[in-house]
């Protein structure tokens, strides 16, 4: 960053270095910059482009609504890569499951249903962490003290077997899989929030608002939160990762979305006993876009961390 040096105002007084507000460079700018210069962020981020634009454009391409019931055909079940259905209107490219579904169309949605998890649940988690870290940081007292031994419950147990007992209490459904996943990830946002805003909370330009008469709610949202924000962000796009890598595995037990709803989990799980039988495609192809959406964000998420890293 260059600086100018200010003219001493008496004799003998040592000049004062002084950075003009022109000739600094935006933090985001230099995020941005350091992304691009990683060769591994950009394939990621490609691929994860790639795999967002296959899902909204889903149900202009797909060749089959695989949720829709009345259009599946038995005749059509496990057909191998590559083979037309029973009218020979339809090309199953990637082959068919036992129930006759497109596994092309299946995956496409079943992409859909993993993203919607993953990023809701991760956004409904942040917003609940990152109000209570903040406050159990900046009020401390009986809240911080609440607040964390919540955080200490939640974390004590096994992530999967708490989502597996509210499961089992909720039922099957997108919406029940989201509840389960913010229950069992809201605490790392706090815990994260609150150490982070107990090392700005002692800063002066904190004392400085305060001072100034602002309101509690102000000095935490407009001045504390922005400087606390960027680990949870950090931590939130691997977590995204975690949340779809959760949601597949309840799908993959029978406990997460409904049958009618498939997700690339419960189509793995459909798949599985067709292994030995020679229809690989029914699990393996499911479990190959899984991967990639998975690999891609957590590339990308750990390529951000070491930008955002001043140490590196």
């Amino acid at each position: 960053m260059l600086t100018e040096t200010s003219k001493a105002e008496t004799p003998g007084e040592p000049a004062v270095p002084r950075v003009t507000p022109l000739q600094q460079t935006p933090q985001r700018a230099g995020i941005l910059r350091k992304l691009r210069a990683k060769p591994s962020a950009k394939r990621s981020l490609m691929a994860l482009g790639l795999l967002i634009f296959c899902v909204i454009v889903a149900p202009f391409f797909a060749p089959q609504n695989p949720y829709d019931l009345l259009a599946l055909d038995l005749l059509d079940g496990r057909l191998p890569p590559g083979s037309a259905n029973f009218d020979e209107t339809i090309t199953y490219w990637l082959g068919t499951d036992a129930q006759g579904r497109d596994m092309l169309s299946a995956i496409l949605y079943g992409l859909r249903i993993s993203l919607f998890v993953g990023l809701g649940a991760v956004l409904i988690s942040v917003a609940i962490g990152v109000t209570l870290g903040l406050l159990a940081a900046y009020r401390g007292g009986w809240i911080d003290t609440v607040v964390m031994r919540a955080v200490d419950f939640i974390l004590g147990f096994p992530t999967m077997l708490v989502a597996l007992v509210l499961l089992a209490v909720l039922g099957r459904g997108i919406d029940k899989v989201i509840i389960a996943l913010v229950v069992v990830q809201w605490a790392h946002y706090a815990r994260i929030m609150r150490g982070r805003a107990l090392q700005e909370r002692r800063k002066e330009y904190i004392e400085a608002a305060q001072n100034l008469g602002f309101p509690a709610w102000r000095v935490m949202l407009v001045h504390l939160m922005p400087n606390c924000i960027g680990p949870v962000m950090v931590f939130a796009t691997i977590q995204i990762a975690t949340a779809i890598t959760l949601e597949a595995t309840l799908s993959f037990l029978g406990v997460g979305v409904p049958v009618t709803e498939p997700s690339l989990g419960l189509l793995i799980a459909s798949g599985f006993e067709y292994l030995l039988s020679g229809d690989y495609w029914i699990s393996i192809f499911p479990g190959i876009a899984l991967l990639l959406l998975i690999l891609s964000i957590n590339i990308a998420g750990d390529r951000l961390r070491e930008s955002l890293d001043p140490r590196r």
